[in-house]
């Protein structure tokens, strides 16, 4: 038997082996309690602050030596600091009175992200109450009897929250099996609706913890086969094909309103809540997800409807836990996630009663909808019909450009092939660490232009000369401005970037600035690797394999495939969300319409990512050109189109004599802002597309494939 001298010992070489960091959670609570901020840490130990925010929540792990370094910092702290002790809150400091400054010129309070609110903010628990979900009747029933069914392969999942021991969600077979999350099954004997919300809510254990802790836990989401809505009395097919609504007086609806039960102004479509008033911090509400009804579009969600209900669970599961529970397309998911990760309001202490109230969030955008500036609009916003407006608006679009075919060389019309790259989830590459406005436009007349300033310049950069075998920057279309127009922060700064000189003669400003979309970038770039990780794409593989793991990834996985497809999507359409434009036949210029009515329409934010990543693709093109000498034929959003002597990137990209990639051009790789390859054809076919006025990079991957603009 051993002694307690060599157990001891052999705990001390354990100990010894890897330097023990406490939960990633203490990590962070140590580092405030000491008053320092990730910024100082990230100097401290010479790393970068996103790389401190990874280690507080779990990501990824310091390296050694900067582990071993910052293990004796938390040390350090926790015996000045253990946990049962608070530190000291420093009084809050009131805001100062907002200046009046002339309009001649910019004021430098706009230079810089407005300092963070001082006031005091509830503590957790009076901030986010997190109690069990409330019975709907007298009595909870026992725990629903479960199965588990062997997974083919799972993605890593988080820790379960007790609360919702199931998952986020369930798929609903007409048997009445529930496919969870992770290979569970539930007994669901629910034959009705409103029977369904009723085990949902009461005995499922469905629904996801919050995203922040100043938003609500996401709501339980019980998606239908074909089998199960006709066994709930709901429609194979919708009758209404334009509204995709459930006809009044339908059945299902009269027995959701004898039980008492509301459904929000959408209605009974492809994506209905149904819900009753909370029961104080215990919310009452069900989304249904309808699949014979489209409720997964097949452009976002390849080949997800016609999967059995189990693998179904899979792809909607891994997003859920990556991304957010599905919420409608992903458009709408997209956005929704903007708001889960800044929610509009948080607890503050009113200063004369000592009560919590609701008070609005710092760097988020608010609970009001904000007019557009004039030129950020559109003529038909009631802002600017009714003002009359006449000064031009904002077109910072993403690139639709074909050089001239009469600008090809002989040596580039004998080169065999053309080949396309596509950009990573450009958008998303563009929202990391992208400064915009949070606080109303303001009006300046002949400001002195300030890079670091977000909003809308009216400036004449027709001046700027590019070389024409290369698109403008300036314009979507890639020809070269006429005269005074209005740009973005971003596009103006690539001007002087470039030398040229810029004057505004016109801005609006913003002066309260943040980092808005910096969570939205953060959750969504991870979700994005991490799921290309699962399909055997890897940031360790050389740029060969890389090129061979992308050729074959989609078959890797068809269910973690369409994962990505997801992902891809919400990036897109939660951008494009935030300027939504009117619909329907029915609507009039002057009149406002839903989407305008809500804090994020922000067609600015919209504008501040479109430029810059037009911009950081101008700057790949032109550094391309001047370390290789090669001039793109083609450019579509994220995609450029590029003659090639072989039929691979590898054949036309540089690198260093070293073998790497030289920095600045475009680079292969599976993060985002970093290429892939698109398709191959054969230049014959690129120049006889261009000279039909077609453009190659819309087709290049060949078939009826069709370039899907802006990831």
């Amino acid at each position: 038997m051993a002694s307690e001298e060599e157990l001891f010992a052999s705990v001390d070489a354990l100990l010894e082996a890897e330097p023990q960091l406490p939960l990633p959670a203490e990590r962070a609570r140590l580092r405030e309690a000491a008053g320092i901020t990730q910024a100082r840490l990230a100097t401290a130990l010479k790393t970068t602050t996103q790389s401190v925010k990874n280690w507080e929540n779990g990501r990824s792990e310091p390296k050694s030596p900067r582990l071993e370094a910052y293990q004796r910092l938390l040390n350090g702290w926790a015996a000045k600091h253990p946990a049962h002790s608070t530190p000291a809150v420093p009084a809050p400091t009131p805001a100062p009175a907002p200046a009046v400054v002339p309009q001649s010129e910019v004021p430098e309070t706009f230079a810089v992200p407005a300092a963070p609110d001082t006031e005091t903010v509830a503590p957790a628990e009076a901030a986010a109450p997190a109690p069990a979900p409330a019975p709907i009747g007298a009595e909870r029933p026992s725990r629903p009897t479960t199965s588990r069914r062997p997974a083919t392969r799972k993605a890593a999942a988080p820790p379960t929250d007790p609360r919702f021991p199931h998952g986020p969600l369930a798929v609903l077979d007409g048997d009445g099996s529930a496919y969870g999350v992770d290979g569970i099954v539930l007994d669901c004997p629910a034959t009705t609706v409103v029977e369904l919300v009723e085990w949902t809510l009461r005995e499922s254990g469905l629904g996801a913890a919050k995203l922040n802790r100043y938003c609500k836990d996401s709501d339980p989401l019980i998606v239908l086969t074909t089998a199960a809505a006709v066994k709930l009395g709901l429609p194979e097919r919708l009758e209404d094909r334009r509204g995709l609504r459930l006809e009044e007086g339908h059945p299902v609806l009269k027995q959701i309103s004898k039980a008492k039960w509301q459904l929000t102004q959408r209605g009974f479509g492809p994506w209905a809540r149904i819900y009753r008033k909370a029961q104080g911090a215990q919310r009452q509400c069900v989304q249904l997800a309808i699949l014979p009804w489209d409720a997964l579009d097949a452009r976002a969600w390849p080949g997800v409807t016609g999967m059995e209900p189990a693998d179904v669970a899979r792809v909607l599961g891994v997003y859920a836990q990556r991304v957010i529970t599905p919420r409608g397309s992903t458009a709408v998911s997209g956005l929704e996630l903007m708001t889960a990760l800044r929610p509009p309001t948080r607890p503050v202490q009113d200063k004369e009663t000592g009560n919590w109230v609701s008070g609005h969030n710092p760097g988020s955008l608010g609970t009001e909808a904000m007019d557009p500036a004039p030129p950020e609009g559109q003529p038909e916003h009631p802002a600017v019909f009714h003002s009359g407006w006449k000064g031009g608006f904002l077109r910072e679009e993403a690139y639709q450009w074909v050089r001239s075919v009469d600008l090809l060389s002989d040596e580039e019309c004998t080169l065999p092939f053309a080949v396309g790259l596509d950009l990573n989830t450009a958008f998303l590459a563009a929202a990391a660490r992208l400064t915009v406005g949070l606080s109303k436009p303001v009006h300046f007349v002949n400001p002195a232009f300030n890079p670091k300033v977000p909003g809308s310049w009216l400036v004449d950069l027709s001046h700027v000369e590019v070389d024409p075998r290369l698109p403008s920057p300036f314009m979507p279309d890639g020809t070269r401005p006429t005269g005074p127009a209005w740009y973005q922060t971003h596009t103006v700064a690539y001007a002087q970037e470039l030398g040229f000189n810029v004057q505004p003669l016109e801005a609006y400003l913003r002066k309260e600035t943040g980092a808005y979309l910096d969570p939205w970038h953060d959750r969504l770039k991870t979700a994005y690797v991490d799921t290309l990780a699962d399909l055997g794409v890897t940031k360790d593989l050389t740029d060969t394999q890389f090129l061979a793991a992308m050729e074959r990834h989609k078959q890797v996985d068809p269910a973690m495939a369409a994962v990505l497809a997801a992902i891809k999507a919400t990036v897109k359409g939660g951008i494009g969300k935030l300027f939504e434009n009117p619909q329907g036949k029915g609507y009039k210029d002057g009149d406002p319409w839903p989407a305008m009515q809500r804090p994020t329409w922000r067609p600015d934010i919209r504008a501040a990512v479109i430029s810059k990543a037009r911009v950081n693709m101008h700057r790949k093109l032109l550094n391309m050109s001047r370390m290789t000498g090669l001039f793109p034929l083609a450019v579509l959003s994220d995609c450029v189109v590029y003659p090639s002597p072989g039929d691979s990137p590898l054949d036309f990209l540089p690198y260093a004599a070293s073998g790497k990639p030289q920095p600045g051009g475009f680079r292969l790789g599976p993060t985002p802002g970093l290429a892939k390859l698109e398709g191959v054809q054969s230049m014959l076919w690129a120049v006889d597309l261009m000279e039909q006025g077609y453009n190659p990079a819309r087709h290049i991957k060949g078939g009826d494939a069709v370039l899907d603009e802006g990831e």
